[in-house]
């Protein structure tokens, strides 16, 4: 079995190929973030509106209160009573409210602060990946260019020579026969 020899043209279909795949996984680590990111937003709107839920009954509870206050117009003592009631039942609420919202101001900056760093990398090391490739492929097309020249003084050399000794054959057979024809 004999070994398949790696020309020039093989060479540069490997690295073609080699570059096409770096180039596809980069896309698909990019397309990979940008479904993370998609699902980090999704999450975010998603507390936001659990948030929105907890506190909208507190502020319908809150508009109730007041307009039976003012529809009934109970004595002093019964709107006081209530009041004490609604800032009992509303004061839990509030507070978890305000906690809720802490905490997810944190974990949003956490995420930001995250986010933006990958991203500073990611696209660093585009950049860098980028430029490697710049010059490979640079290095690659000099190189072709140099090996063609070289393939073509390689080959037009030995065919001068080659159209050289056959000039100088027939050039002796022109004369042997002419020293024959010419002795007849």
């Amino acid at each position: 079995m004999q070994i398949p020899r790696l020309d020039n043209q093989t060479i540069l279909l490997a690295f073609a190929v080699v570059t096409g795949l770096a180039m596809l996984l980069q896309a698909f680590i990019l397309l990979a973030i940008f479904v993370s990111m998609r699902k980090a937003v999704g999450a975010i709107q998603k507390e936001i509106g659990d948030l929105r839920s907890s506190l909208l009954p507190v502020i319908y509870d809150t508009r109730e209160i007041l307009a039976s206050s003012r529809d009934t117009l109970l004595g002093a003592q019964e709107f006081v009573d209530n009041a004490q009631g609604l800032l009992a039942r509303v004061s839990p609420k509030v507070e978890a409210a305000v906690g809720d919202l802490a905490e997810i101001t944190r974990g949003l900056r956490a995420q930001t602060t995250q986010m933006q760093s990958s991203v500073t990398e990611i696209v660093e090391k585009v950049r860098t990946q980028s430029g490697r490739v710049d010059h490979m492929v640079t290095g690659v097309l000099d190189t072709a260019d140099r090996a063609g020249g070289f393939v073509t003084d390689v080959v037009s050399r030995p065919m001068r020579q080659i159209s050289s000794i056959l000039a100088v054959a027939k050039a002796v057979i022109e004369s042997l026969r002419g020293s024959r024809a010419h002795s007849r």
